[in-house]
């Protein structure tokens, strides 16, 4: 058996960086657990040895029990293995369904819930081009660049949690979605000049959607009123809504109603000081055009 380039070599921990389970995450935890118990009376049923079960599928005997623990989130590829290895008919396989939504982190799995929800999505970017924009080329190459590094399996998470909350392009009815974003993040060449282009030409697919303004904050602006950090607002079917601004009330979120004024003032006054929307396109297509 071939495993990571060397005959017979069983994976561990070291292998899998970043597949831990956030003890702070009870829905992740329980579904962890409960696939991990699912695992383990199967593998006992066809009275296999997690010592046997490990080499069938690859994996070293500790991971293997870290796994049935709910100590560990399976890879996809495990579950995969594990079901043809015990017979399960898909059963196991199926598991990854769930098993892949809390391999996102929680934060970002809350956010997504929320977007998907709204009717309203608003955002103000003060030094990157907004997470719902970006392609996954840019996304990669932002999140590499942190300090101090992620891992790549963390880095491949977090992507994939990023492009995951696109999926509010893809409602109809959408929601009405606005953005402000600031000009000199769409002229930094994050990821190389291939990579910025394709997020340029991004930038123009999605403001161009009926749905969505998108509006560009030139950085030649003797009053600029996001000096205080990035802004979200998000507004649901029911009235309520929810929002957060990096300089005012902390950074966190916010549901009252004279704390949302606030966040909605700030913001309004951002998108009349920015580009309209069709000069910020004309300015974006100049961009592409220069690169």
């Amino acid at each position: 058996m071939l495993v990571d380039g060397d005959a017979g070599r069983l994976k561990t921990e070291a292998d899998e960086p970043g597949w831990e389970v956030d003890p702070d995450d009870e829905w992740g935890v329980a579904v962890i657990a409960t696939v991990g118990r699912q695992l383990k009376l199967r593998r006992e049923a066809v009275g296999m040895s997690a010592a046997d079960f490990g080499r069938a599928v690859g994996y070293g005997e500790d991971l293997v029990y870290k796994i049935e623990g709910g100590k560990r989130i399976p890879r996809q590829e495990y579950l995969d293995k594990a079901d043809e290895a015990l017979g399960a008919g898909g059963l196991i396989a199926a598991t990854w369904e769930d098993v892949k939504k809390v391999r996102y982190p929680k934060k970002v799995r809350a956010l997504g819930k929320l977007e998907a929800k709204a009717v309203e999505i608003a955002g103000y970017e003060c030094n990157i081009i907004a997470g719902l924009l970006q392609t996954p080329e840019h996304a990669r190459a932002a999140i590499e660049a942190a300090q101090p590094p992620y891992s790549q399996d963390d880095v491949d998470r977090m992507v994939a949690a990023r492009m995951a909350r696109q999926s509010v392009f893809e409602r109809d009815p959408g929601p009405a979605i606005s953005f402000v974003l600031e000009e000199a993040p769409l002229r930094r060449p994050l990821g190389g000049t291939m990579v910025w282009r394709r997020q340029l030409e991004r930038l123009l697919e999605v403001g161009r959607l009926r749905n969505v303004t998108l509006q560009v904050m030139p950085t030649h602006r003797e009053v600029h009123s996001g000096l205080d950090g990035r802004i979200e607002l998000l507004k649901f079917a029911d009235g309520t809504a929810v929002g957060r601004c990096d300089g005012v009330f902390s950074g966190r979120p916010v549901t009252d109603l004279k704390q949302l004024r606030v966040l909605e003032l700030q913001y309004g006054t951002i998108r009349a000081q920015a580009l309209p929307p069709g000069e910020s396109l004309a300015f974006i297509e100049q961009l592409l055009g220069e690169t």
